[in-house]
């Protein structure tokens, strides 16, 4: 089996309702990255300094060094950025998630009790803010167990979400297998949480954000002035606020670091956000926490059973039947590159399509002449499938009178002698009328002409009967 494992499937085109409480139409949730003290740091152990997330324009990791500027920028995040934010956010009353690096939180104790004492949600931003690609599985893993033990030891209790930042390809799947966090952040993929199954686990995503995020103060393409970041604020929160006022709610998140929009000249467009936003109506301001305790209420996980992950046997018990009599589609469609987009009707059909399209004619006529009479002799003896019975019921085709019976009999008769298979038509977008009148014009095109017809007829009942199966 060839397996693809990256989801952009996501919810579709039909999210759920967030349905968040008394009615809000957008959830506005700040992230304050805490990370001063858990850099990269000659004093830390590491091997060279920090390069990243700064003011310092290029700069680059000082192998061996301390660095003194790059330093300083952090310290002023925890000296002066983070007090800033501190008297923003509470006199603002709007409640703030940490991501707290846990050595960072171990080397800042009047900080962390400043959260506490502002009720502040305070989750795992990993061990140290360093970069985990790198890292080996074993190495990472007892990363994340130390981190929440040192977290634990700090805060007086163990974290409930985590974000690492600078992730790994396993850092999800690890932080999951880990077992006690009610969220993950590693993931930039929607505008709402949603839930990941690994191993027995079912697994809450709260989506992050790098686009609406102080941190283009320091990256390019970036912001150049506080008014870059407020207006692109601003036009995200007037998008989303419009979905919800549509019946369409979602969740936007906002990322900050003490060290970038703690500086005055950028926390002004951030006071101006917060006042511009408290100038609406049902607007949501949340710890992450809450958004997970909402979530896992009101969108508990549910497990289907996927068609990516089923054995061949079980995926030709349940689709060998879409296209009839012809089992041979859904066998060639198992071994195509399936993943979680194949996991629902559309994409079930457009593995067994893709197998129909690429088949030689004479295989595609075998799957036409598969096909019974419209209202002909299978069905008056009640020998059809069941698909088909509830098919040709459908448009009125099991209540015909004689004369419409004797009609559709001598037109099945003249078609199969023309063009040598059925004729074939996806009865559900048709009256018993408009099925007959279209009997009557295509009996006359050619044979080419009808071979494509009928093969878009026969993938255009698959998509129906894959919609049933799925609803």
């Amino acid at each position: 089996m060839t397996r693809y494992v990256r989801n952009m499937r996501g919810y579709g085109a039909t999210p759920p309702h967030a349905a968040w409480p008394n009615g809000a139409k957008i959830a506005v949730q700040f992230v304050l990255n805490y990370e001063e003290g858990g850099e990269n740091c000659v004093l830390h152990g590491d091997d060279a300094s920090e390069a990243f997330l700064s003011d310092i324009p290029g700069a680059a990791q000082w192998k061996g060094q301390r660095h003194w500027n790059m330093e300083s920028i952090y310290e002023y995040g925890a000296r002066a950025g983070f007090w800033r934010l501190h008297r923003l956010f509470t006199g603002a009353n709007i409640p703030v998630t940490i991501y707290g690096v846990a050595q960072a939180l171990a080397r800042n104790p009047e900080q962390v009790a400043a959260m506490k004492a502002a009720d502040w949600e305070i989750a795992s931003h990993g061990l140290k803010w360093v970069e985990h690609k790198d890292m080996p599985e074993d190495d990472e893993r007892a990363s994340i167990e130390e981190a929440v033990r040192l977290h634990t030891e700090v805060v007086g209790e163990r974290p409930r979400g985590w974000y690492t930042g600078r992730c790994s390809e396993n850092t999800v799947r690890l932080v999951a297998e880990e077992g006690g966090f009610d969220y993950i952040s590693d993931t930039y993929d929607d505008d709402l949480p949603y839930w990941i199954e690994v191993g027995d686990r079912d697994q809450m995503i709260i989506p992050y954000t790098l686009e609406a995020n102080d941190m283009r103060f320091a990256t390019a393409p970036g912001w150049v002035t506080g008014q870059d970041f407020f207006t692109y604020l601003k036009d995200s929160f007037d998008v989303l606020y419009e979905e919800g006022t549509e019946g369409a709610p979602k969740m936007m998140s906002i990322g900050l670091h003490c060290r970038l929009v703690g500086r005055p000249g950028k926390l002004a467009a951030l006071k101006q956000f917060i006042n511009y936003i408290k100038g609406f109506e049902n607007v949501w301001t949340p710890r992450r926490i809450e958004i997970s305790d909402h979530w896992k209420v009101t969108h508990p996980p549910h497990r289907i059973e996927r068609p990516s992950l089923m054995d061949q046997a079980r995926f030709v018990e349940l689709y060998g039947g879409i296209f009839e009599h012809s089992t041979w589609i859904a066998e060639q469609a198992h071994t195509l590159e399936l993943g979680p987009a194949h996991d629902c009707a559309a994409g079930v059909h457009s593995a067994l399509c893709r197998v129909f399209r690429s088949s030689t004619d004479e295989a595609k006529l075998g799957v036409l002449r598969a096909h019974p009479d419209l209202a002909g002799k299978l069905a008056a003896a009640r020998n059809l499938t069941a698909e088909s019975t509830a098919e040709q019921a459908s448009a009125g085709l099991d209540m015909l009178t004689n004369e419409e019976r004797a009609r559709f009999t001598q037109l099945n008769s003249d078609y199969v002698l023309k063009h040598g298979f059925p004729f074939i038509i996806a009865v559900r977008d048709h009256t018993k009328a408009s099925i007959m009148t279209a009997f009557e014009t295509r009996i006359a095109h050619s044979s080419a002409e009808e071979l494509a017809e009928a093969c878009r007829q026969v993938e255009r009942i698959a998509e129906f009967r894959l919609q049933d199966l799925f609803a």
